[in-house]
């Protein structure tokens, strides 16, 4: 393959990710404003398969985060198992589980960390691929994604 082939090769491909990622952010921005202020029952829980569905999505998504060459940095120092019993009770109780989420704002939990819009997509993508991994239906992830998406404003610091 010539380089000029290469080339085309990688700007259709880079190409081809915007597209998505814009489609993929209207579809979150068309649920966020559809959705209510919280979870009004525990439908979505459900739907991500319970406690231990939620568990399994949190697993793959951390696993995910602390391998991912983009943000693992990000992660020196944080024990990942304290961090995904965090992250499942918050998903737990925003999907409308019985769990309470006591931990931290998440404005203290990540001011120190200086996170920018690349640092919050490449997450809310390792997310995006857990979810995928455990086969929830695409609406099901958006109904999720809408539920954290207004926390960028309390996590990009910079």
């Amino acid at each position: 393959m010539s380089d000029d082939s290469l080339d085309q090769e990688v700007r259709s491909m880079r190409s081809v990710r915007r597209l998505w990622m814009t489609g993929a952010l209207a579809l979150l921005i068309g649920a966020i404003v559809a959705s209510t202020a919280g979870a009004a029952d525990d439908g979505l829980y459900r739907a991500l398969g319970g406690d231990a569905g939620i568990a399994r999505i949190v697993d793959g998504m951390i696993d995910r985060a602390y391998a991912d060459e983009r943000i693992k940095q990000k992660f020196d120092g944080v024990n990942p198992k304290a961090l995904k019993e965090s992250i499942r009770k918050q998903f737990c109780q925003l999907s409308g589980g019985p769990c309470v989420y006591e931990g931290e704002t998440m404005a203290k939990s990540h001011a120190h960390l200086a996170l920018n819009k690349a640092d919050f997509n490449a997450l809310v993508e390792d997310l995006q691929f857990a979810m995928e991994e455990q086969r929830v239906p695409f609406a099901v992830q958006n109904r999720l994604l809408a539920l954290l998406a207004p926390m960028h404003r309390e996590i990009i610091t910079r």
